[in-house]
């Protein structure tokens, strides 16, 4: 797991976790700021349970590493829906 820069529809780079694909829902957009991808918090607990993590492990590497990593002012947001 990784972060990698990609190239979002000629809007500039755009940072993405690479092998959470399936979590990815779409593009944050806040005026005069850089887009952020958006993943969906359940989907990305479930992308790391088809990895073989229990759900609690899951959770704990979301919150250690994505919530709690700073990759700069495009860092990616995580939804978490219901909360």
């Amino acid at each position: 797991m990784g972060t990698r820069v990609e190239d979002e529809e000629g809007d500039g780079d755009l940072v993405v976790w690479a092998g959470c694909e399936a979590a990815r829902v779409g593009v944050g957009r806040r005026s005069g700021q850089p887009d952020l991808a958006v993943y969906d918090a359940e989907r990305l607990r479930a992308v790391f349970e088809g990895q073989g993590m229990t759900a609690e492990e899951a959770e704990e590497w979301i919150a250690y590493n994505l919530e709690g990593a700073w990759v700069g002012e495009r860092t990616p947001l995580i939804l978490y829906r219901g909360e």
